[in-house]
């Protein structure tokens, strides 16, 4: 970057290609294991779209598969990550975001598939969108919201509940019933965290709000 700075200090425009080039060290700069596992995980998200509606014999044992592995990738990254102190703002942003479409994107193809009411689905994709909001204005106004107890034991009954539902009633027979009781657990945990996120950060990021308006 010391060059593009150089030539605009001579009033001289840096050619397109040597920005591009630039910006794609960058980019090659910040990658590491974590984040080749959290790309993975988003690459596997059309994948399990392509499985979840296709008609093949064993479609349903080859999607719950792959969520399966793609949300345990969540889970590597993370210890990865931490162990070997290998982390970038790519990774913290691109991580979250992978969760979130993985399970959101699984969870409307279940909707289209007869499995599980539109109107949980709306629930939970519409928590992920409110909580991913609240955290980027905290953020902005220079406060850290992290992952809390209850958002982790979110994860959790959304990976295991999904995998149950993707296999079905003709794969689960009656421990189908295990993959419903699941699904009103993930609804019950989404609204606690949900709320618990608000409770504990709403005020604290409304005054920040209430006092740069000042």
């Amino acid at each position: 970057m010391t060059i593009v700075k150089k030539l605009h200090e001579q009033n001289h425009e840096p050619p397109l290609n040597l920005i591009i080039l630039l910006r794609y060290d960058i980019f090659l700069s910040q990658m590491n294991i974590p984040l080749y596992i959290t790309l993975f995980r988003i690459l596997c998200i059309p994948i399990l779209v392509i499985l979840l509606l296709s008609r093949f014999n064993g479609h349903e044992l080859i999607a719950s598969a792959l969520f399966a592995v793609a949300a345990l990738s969540d889970i590597v990254d993370g210890v990865l990550a931490r162990r070997t102190q290998k982390t970038s703002t790519m990774g913290a942003l691109l991580d979250p975001i992978a969760d979130k479409l993985l399970i959101s994107s699984a969870l409307i193809c279940l909707v289209g598939l007869g499995s599980v009411a539109s109107w949980m689905v709306i629930i939970i994709v519409g928590r992920e969108i409110a909580i991913t909001g609240f955290r980027a204005i905290a953020s902005s106004r220079g406060i850290n919201i992290s992952a809390s107890a209850f958002g982790k034991i979110k994860m959790w009954c959304e990976g295991i509940t999904v995998s149950l539902l993707i296999l079905g009633k003709e794969n689960l027979g009656n421990f189908y019933l295990l993959a419903k009781i699941g699904l009103w657990i993930v609804l019950a945990v989404v609204l606690f965290s949900a709320v618990e996120y608000f409770v504990r950060f709403g005020r604290l990021v409304l005054s920040s709000s209430s006092s740069d308006e000042k």
